[in-house]
Formats: C-alpha cells, structure tokens, sequence
C-alpha cells in the first residue's frame, strides 16, 4: 500500500509540482530580463534625459533629431539582444525544464531495471 501511495502521488500531484516549478522558473526569467516591456518599448531612445522638442533655427532641430535618431537605434540594439538573451535563457530551461519531466517519468522504474540487470549478470566494462 505504501509503494501504491508513493508512486500515485509521483505520477499525480508530483508530475503537476514539477511542472508548476518549472512554469514559474519560465515566468521568473522572463520578469527578470522584462521581455514584454522590452517588446513594448522597442523603439524608445536608449536613457535620453533632454532631447524633447527644440524650438529654434532649422540646424538644432536637426540635430535634435539626429540625438533622437541615434538614441533610438542604441535603444533598439540594447533591447533587442536583450530579449534575444531572455529567449536563449528561457529556451535553455525549457529544454532542461522537459529534460527534468521525462526523468521525472522514468525514474520509479530505474530500481527494477537495475534489479533486472543484476539477476541477469550484466556487468558494465
């Protein structure tokens, strides 16, 4: 009856923590690298404090424009390996993340085919 109890409880409610584990791991990381404000804020200048809108002759303006152009494209970049990093962490723990769960899986019968190998004398060279 004990052996029943355990291997409900890992087939059941032990496969569903697992998973629940490995869903907030998958938030976490992308609340850590803030993956949908980044997404949301693609195209914003990069940190620019005093750029807004010049009023004056046609060459500040100009170069108004071009600090924004440029700040923009910085902030462009920065966010867009940003969310590549994010995406390349994320994917990494997905994949370890189904690693886990199929281990999760046969790990019960790892025992009896350990038993099995044993009885039938195989040795590992």
């Amino acid at each position: 009856m004990f052996l029943v109890g355990i291997l409900s409880w890992w087939y059941s409610r032990g496969w569903l923590n697992r998973t629940l584990i490995i869903k907030k791991r998958l938030i976490a990381s992308a609340d850590y690298f803030s993956i949908g404000l980044l997404i949301m804020t693609l195209f914003a200048p990069f940190r620019q404090i005093s750029a807004g809108s010049v009023s004056g002759p046609i060459n500040e303006q100009m170069h108004a424009f071009i600090d924004r152009l440029v700040s923009r494209f910085i902030g462009f970049i920065v966010r867009f390996f940003m969310i590549i990093f994010g995406l390349i962490t994320m994917f990494i723990q997905m994949v370890f993340g189904i690693l886990v769960l199929v281990f999760w899986l046969i790990l019960p019968i790892l025992p009896v085919v350990g038993l099995i190998l044993m009885v039938i004398g195989w040795v590992p060279r």
